[in-house]
């Protein structure tokens, strides 16, 4: 294998032509000879660097809107003969095939192109690149003998390699694996837009039989290396979807003040936001139902991945307020985020010497919230949102890596509706009870399992305002949970609802929740001795409801 190689002909086509004159003006003046195609070309030409028209060299126009203009033996033969084979070095001679040492690519704005909601079918498809993948791969499958130039980010190391004595095998090798990454992340964004829209399967709405797909393509860009993982001796970084697929969540954010934000930032600041929205949309729904009072924006504190508070309020100040008082203890160096616009009343709250927070979430702040902010705390991460609030979709997947692959499963983000919340013990609920467990509901979905949560309308501001008083998560039996709750509660568990991620296998949850004063329990149902709870609830003279949704979550 050739090692270093000498450049002397390089074939420029680029569809991000940043930087391009430049490195092509040092390609020149080292005296490498210049082949390109159609807007590089036109590029090159205007800034007087000589180039070689790819007409010149292929004996065919470039024709069919740009389709057709470097498949042809004359380029990838140029590209994939091997310079040391002798029967190679003949077909060239044969048929006048010249080599080329240099090809400088970057691919169509596929991904660019179909971000855009306003995109066409036409739009997309023109934007899929055929003769810049071919290109980038022939070299880089050939790179003992060609350097495949595929980033911008390269010119500069480019142009000191050829000025040095040429491209080395270990660079040539480096920059081929870069090339081939970014084919095949090019061609996973082409599938995961193009199967969807073309596969008559995938269209199909999916039933609850069906499986999930049988091959996952997966477009992931790291966007940020972090510190370290979940603790300093692993390492850790942020990728992001590409295009549509993105979303609107806390790694698309805005950062405005604080430090870096840690693995355990981005994965609990990630949780508040879509507990946020999904309080914000509970409260929207319980609203358009007869009498129940205005509750407009959801706020929520989460430590170590599990709500510590929860409300729904009518402003933002009242429901930080609200939130931060379902567990101040826990809350203290906790991650809250909002579904409004943090003003300066707000920033009070979060400014107070009984509290700190680590990350603060929110669409909007005001220049005074800002200020006063900033301020009070020099390390505070404040993160601007793209998005009111960002709810996860249904249906969306989520992945969780184990040894040897990967765990694969739709996110739980369904709720039931209010229709489901079926009566089976005790008095019939009160408008104001399936108010709270409507309310309930996404917090209990969003504690670790086993999970039981005690809330209800809020203590200073009456029916306005709901909130959590108190959780138990991550416990090995439901009635540890419970008692968790229950001591988190305190006073405030008498005349509450308490909610249940899953059924109770024994009345002795519900009894610890009854003997505390709760007068609604709600829970999926489903065990061999549910019964056994219903009449606890009916000699207790206390509402049982269940609403047949489990949500699990480890």
């Amino acid at each position: 294998m050739a090692d270093p190689i000498t450049v002397r002909r390089a074939l420029l086509s680029v569809s991000d032509k940043s930087g391009i004159v430049e490195f092509a003006r040092g390609l020149h003046q080292a005296g490498v000879e210049l082949i390109s195609t159609g807007g590089t070309a036109k590029a090159l030409a205007d800034a007087g660097i000589p180039v070689i028209p790819i007409e010149q060299v292929t004996g065919f126009p470039e024709m069919m809107d740009g389709r057709v203009k470097t498949l042809h033996p004359k380029i990838h033969g140029g590209l994939l003969a091997m310079r040391n084979d002798h029967k190679h070095q003949r077909s060239m001679a044969e048929h006048q095939i010249l080599p080329i040492d240099l090809v400088c690519i970057n691919l169509y704005p596929f991904s660019q192109t179909v971000a855009r909601p306003d995109v066409t079918l036409h739009e997309a498809i023109e934007n899929i690149d055929i003769g810049g993948p071919s290109m980038v791969r022939s070299a880089a499958k050939n790179h003992a003998f060609v350097l495949v130039v595929t980033d911008p980010a390269q010119y500069a190391e480019t142009l000191a390699a050829i000025g040095s004595g040429g491209p080395d095998l270990a660079m040539r090798r480096r920059y081929a694996a870069r090339a081939f990454a970014q084919t095949a992340r090019y061609d996973t964004a082409i599938a995961a837009w193009i199967t969807p829209r073309f596969d008559a399967a995938a269209e199909a709405p999916r039933a609850e039989t069906d499986e999930l797909p049988a091959r996952l393509t997966v477009d992931l860009t790291r966007s940020q290396s972090l510190r370290y993982g979940e603790n300093p001796h692993q390492k850790a970084a942020l990728y992001v979807r590409s295009g549509r697929d993105a979303g609107l969540g806390v790694p698309q954010a805005e950062q405005l003040h604080g430090k870096e934000l840690s693995y355990n930032n981005l994965n609990d600041a990630a949780a508040a936001v879509a507990l946020a929205g999904s309080l914000a949309m509970a409260a929207r729904e319980a609203r358009a139902s007869a009498d129940a009072p205005a509750a407009a924006f959801g706020a929520a504190v989460i430590k170590h991945a599990n709500p510590c508070g929860a409300a729904a309020a009518p402003s933002v100040e009242a429901a930080i307020e609200e939130a931060v008082a379902g567990d101040p203890l826990a809350a203290f160096g906790g991650i809250v985020a909002v579904t409004g616009m943090v003003d300066e009343a707000a920033a009070a709250k979060l400014c107070g010497k009984d509290v700190f927070f680590e990350v603060l979430a929110a669409p909007a702040y005001t220049p005074g919230a800002l200020e006063q902010l900033r301020a009070r705390w020099s390390n505070l991460r404040i993160l601007k949102l793209a998005s009111a609030s960002f709810v996860p979709p249904e249906g969306e997947l989520e992945m969780r890596s184990i040894p040897g692959g990967l765990l694969v499963q739709e996110r739980d983000a369904k709720l039931a509706e209010e229709s489901a919340f079926a009566h089976k013990a005790g008095p019939l609920p009160t408008l104001a009870q399936l108010r709270v467990a409507r309310m309930l509901e996404p917090v209990c979905r969003a504690l670790t399992s086993n999970a039981v949560c005690i809330g209800g309308v809020s203590p200073a501001r009456g029916e306005t305002s709901v909130r959590l008083f108190g959780a138990g998560a991550g416990q090995m039996d439901r009635l540890a949970s419970c008692r968790l709750a229950v001591s988190k509660a305190g006073a405030l568990a008498r005349n509450a609802v308490a909610f249940s991620d899953a059924f109770f296998p024994f009345a002795d949850g519900p009894r610890v929740l009854i003997d505390a004063g709760v007068s609604c329990i709600v829970h999926p149902g489903g065990s061999k001795r549910d019964q056994e709870t219903f009449d606890l609830c009916n000699e207790r003279k206390v509402t049982c409801l269940v609403m047949g949704l489990r949500h699990f979550r480890h």
